[in-house]
């Protein structure tokens, strides 16, 4: 029989949390950044759910947000029209990109130098963060409003998502898409797995795997649910997938099985990412909450006691605490700089 799933919540939003991501692994463990239509976007200590501080700026819903790998900056995508760039370690605002439209969709380069941008106006628009008063370059050719933008192949291609009922490959330098994939309906979600060079699309109850290069499908799996978001373990070991109906569904990436559903959140399930280790995914639904839960259950991790066989409690004691003191002098330095104007306690 399995272990039963003991979710962490992460409370602070007054409206539906519809998009999340975390950083890379730094040396003071990884972070969580979440976007809701009340327009304070939270970033969070991403092993625990700890929050550390909120994003003061926008004067309408968040629809998108990210942070660069090593988690000192973030980036903002919002219906006031703009996109921010935030520096996460002060939690000051550094830029905000003037757009013609609703932005949904933000993304850094690996060297965080450049901003992609997706939103209504079925643009794409990639910054220069280092010459910000330059004009961006603007890619069209979406009919309708993007909802995902993401860069792929060490930054070289552009992965876009549409209400235009289609996903385009792009050249960074050629303004016309390379290749695209059509469907029957909207795509609710995309997601690139850069190690794996898959790439993860979401439509209508469907849960899609195509090679990032040639857009070749490799497999589907079809869920019991209309689907919003899907992620996909780093090592490929895993699927979780969250929708209308309120549940997380788990499903083994090699055999398309299901391994588990359950439900903790009390709304459609909007966004789903596993964390950079693997060791748990984020939800974050129409309730206004965001959620981590373990990949494996019942092991020792973040704020999780060890209840499997084999662990013993005086090695777990010893290992949280060298874990903990480094985390919360992670913490305590970044609640300590995030003392600006910018910042309000919950």
């Amino acid at each position: 029989m399995a272990m039963r799933q003991t979710p962490l919540t992460c409370s602070g939003h007054t409206r539906p949390v519809v998009d999340l991501a975390f950083s890379g692994i730094t040396p003071f463990g990884y972070f969580l950044i979440s976007a809701c239509k009340d327009g304070k976007p939270m970033l969070r200590q991403g092993d625990t759910g700890d929050w550390i501080g909120t994003f003061l700026g926008h004067k309408g819903a968040v629809w998108g947000a990210t942070l660069n790998t090593d988690a000192t900056k973030a980036a903002t995508a919002a219906a006031d029209f703009t996109a921010k760039v935030w520096d996460a370690v002060s939690g000051a605002e550094v830029l905000t990109l003037a757009h013609k439209h609703i932005v949904k969709s933000v993304h850094f380069t690996k060297d965080s130098n450049c901003l992609l941008t997706g939103g209504n106006d079925k643009v794409i628009r990639i910054y220069d963060l280092n010459q910000p008063e330059e004009a961006p370059q603007e890619i069209p050719g979406h009919t309708a409003s993007i909802k995902r933008a993401l860069w792929c192949h060490d930054d070289k291609h552009i992965l876009s998502a549409s209400e235009d009922r289609t996903v385009r490959l792009w050249d960074r330098n050629i303004p016309e898409a390379v290749k695209t994939l059509s469907f029957d309906t909207s795509v609710s979600s995309m997601e690139y797995l850069a190690d794996g060079d898959v790439v993860l699309i979401t439509y209508g109850k469907t849960i899609a795997f195509y090679n990032a290069h040639s857009l070749e499908l490799i497999k589907t799996i079809v869920t019991p649910a209309n689907i919003h978001s899907a992620s996909l373990h780093p090592e490929k070991d895993f699927i979780v997938a969250g929708g209308d109906d309120f549940k997380l569904y788990k499903y083994d990436y090699g055999t398309s099985e299901e391994l588990e559903s359950y439900k903790g959140h009390f709304g459609p399930v909007h966004c789903v990412r596993f964390s950079p280790d693997g060791e748990l995914y984020a939800s974050g639904s129409e309730d206004g909450t965001l959620r981590l839960w373990q990949t494996a259950v019942g092991k020792t991790y973040g704020l999780w006691k060890c209840v499997l066989p084999g662990c013993w409690p005086v090695n777990h004691k010893e290992s949280r605490g060298i874990q903990s003191q480094s985390l919360q002098h992670a913490r305590t330095n970044r609640i300590r700089n995030w003392k600006g104007k910018v910042l309000t306690k919950r």
